[in-house]
């Protein structure tokens, strides 16, 4: 075992379980984003699932913890592609206020972005 520290995650066991967690979470938006687009929609289990996913894998990246794996940020781009031309065509159906519409949109497009630059830094400095 190798360990560089007192915290929690600062041990190689600690580095692999990240990865494990990071990586299910990553195959999880994986099979949301190839399986059928209705399952993608607002108001369904994987159109809320999918950008709480994103969020917690942004959130684990930027720790600074050894073992966060990553989709590339081409892979976070052509997902943010996919989610949002299915958002887009669905949401009106469940009349949201203008104002809720837009900054929901906003959100979403912060989260797709947000992993997909930090995926980007971390495959530029070779993580």
């Amino acid at each position: 075992m190798g360990s560089w520290g007192a915290g929690n995650f600062d041990e190689d066991t600690a580095a692999d379980h990240l990865g494990l967690l990071t990586g299910r979470l990553t195959a999880e938006v994986a099979r949301a984003m190839e399986g059928d687009p209705s399952e993608l929609e607002p108001d369904e289990y994987w159109g809320v699932a999918v950008p709480c996913n994103l969020e917690l894998l942004h959130l684990l990246a930027t720790r600074g913890w050894a073992g966060a794996t990553l989709p590339g940020a081409a892979t976070v781009r052509a997902w943010k592609a996919r989610y949002l031309a299915v958002w887009d065509a669905a949401v009106d159906e469940l009349e949201p206020g203008a104002d809720y519409r837009v900054r929901r949109r906003e959100v979403l497009e912060r989260t797709f972005d947000g992993l997909a630059k930090v995926a980007e830094r971390r495959a530029g400095s070779g993580m």
